[in-house]
């Protein structure tokens, strides 16, 4: 079996070899140490009371403050309807008609009648003449020159019944088209062409031009803060703006459905929102101070089983605690404790779903930005372990010309 003999330089790079490849086992044999629970930095906010402002407020709608029904004085069947809905519509214009022909023909009845007891006054109004001259000459007494005055007083009467009768007659025949007294916009139709409707039915609904409205309800335990003449701020949604107005009237009943009373505010004539515009009333007579509360923000509280609670921290320690809270009621965005922290207190307001009882925090601080950080160059690196016995293997390759 040949013998090979190992020139001074190949064992110098064989020991440097072995001995790096016993470095990286034995560093890759070693157990490594377990890493140490990072310090999460919380937002802390210190408990302390504040005033819970309860404002009240109210959808109302705008109407004109004068919404008249009309219609017709008498009764019959409609033949025809003008008025349509959302109409502008002036005074004098006519906005339905009934039929006339029964009123015509009552008309034409009266006149006849007319006709007649002005006939019979005449022939009474000459009989009277008559005898009067036989008085004058004695050829009759009193007694007979009275009876016939009283006939022509009778016929005179009848006369002027008739009169009035063929008026009224006339008056109906008028009543049988519906006329706007108002000027204002439809905004209701009760009644279609070919319904029968009696005298006074609602047939129209016209808003009128003028002064309107915002007409909202309150319930029974409220009203006795809303007074007629106190202010209202109106919330015009749609608009994206705010308007002064006073309160004008409060119902004296409830209403016998909602039991809420309805009040009316009075806005300015000028910029006043479109009818029928729904708006949001803040009556600053209901506006009122709560005693003092200790309000959180959501993102602190957390649910424990059934319960809310809270992460509390003990500032000598630098550990949280849970705290179990009671909700009393919501105001906004934030929730109002009734019960389980007292003024003072510091409660972790943000990242409560990732910390455990006793866990170490810090609070957090905003970043700061450092001057120069921008142009400055990265720091240079440390060198490995492995490097010092690289450095030593790159002579020894050097030597045996590799």
């Amino acid at each position: 079996m040949p013998v090979f003999a190992i020139s001074p330089r190949a064992q110098t790079f064989l020991t440097g070899v072995l001995g790096l490849s016993a470095a990286l086992w034995l560093s890759a044999c070693s157990r490594p140490e377990p890493a140490a629970e990072p310090i999460r930095a919380v937002k802390v906010l210190t408990v302390s009371p504040t005033s819970l402002g309860a404002v009240y407020e109210y959808s109302g709608e705008v109407k004109a403050r004068v919404d008249s029904r009309l219609g017709f004085r008498v009764g019959g069947k409609i033949i025809r309807r003008q008025a349509e809905l959302g109409q502008r519509v002036k005074v004098g214009q006519v906005l339905a008609q009934l039929d006339p022909q029964d009123y015509q023909l009552s008309a034409e009845a009266s006149r006849a009648q007319v006709a007649a007891a002005q006939t019979n006054r005449d022939l009474a109004a000459a009989d009277y003449r008559r005898y009067k001259e036989l008085f004058d000459k004695s050829f009759i007494g009193s007694a007979e020159l009275q009876r016939r005055e009283t006939t022509l007083k009778s016929a005179q009467a009848t006369l002027d019944q008739a009169q009035a009768q063929l008026s009224s007659q006339g008056n109906q025949i008028a009543y049988t088209s519906l006329v706007a007294d108002v000027a204002g916009v439809v905004t209701a139709i009760e009644a279609e062409p070919g319904q029968v409707v009696q005298a006074g039915t609602p047939v129209v609904r016209i808003a009128q031009d003028g002064p309107r409205d915002v007409v909202f309800a309150v319930p029974e335990d409220k009203v006795a803060g809303v007074k007629v003449g106190a202010s209202v701020t109106v919330k015009v949604w749609s608009e994206n703006r705010q308007i002064e107005g006073q309160v004008r009237e409060v119902a004296a009943s409830a209403d016998p459905v909602t039991r809420t009373y309805q009040v009316k505010v009075a806005l300015p004539t000028q910029g006043a929102p479109a009818l029928g515009a729904t708006v949001n009333v803040l009556p600053q007579g209901l506006a009122r101070a709560e005693p003092a509360v200790i309000k959180l923000p959501t993102s602190a509280l957390r649910q424990e089983g059934r319960q809310s609670a809270v992460w509390v921290l003990d500032p000598s320690s630098m550990t949280v605690r849970a705290q179990v809270v009671e909700i009393a009621t919501a105001d906004g965005n934030e929730a109002v404790i009734a019960a389980g922290l007292k003024p003072g207190d510091q409660v972790v307001a943000a990242g409560v779903h990732v910390l455990s009882p006793g866990q170490k925090v810090s609070v957090y601080q905003p970043r700061k930005a450092v001057a120069g950080a921008a142009g400055s160059g990265s720091a240079p690196s440390a060198p490995t372990a492995a490097a010092p016995a690289a450095a030593a293997v790159a002579p020894a390759l050097a030597a045996s010309g590799k």
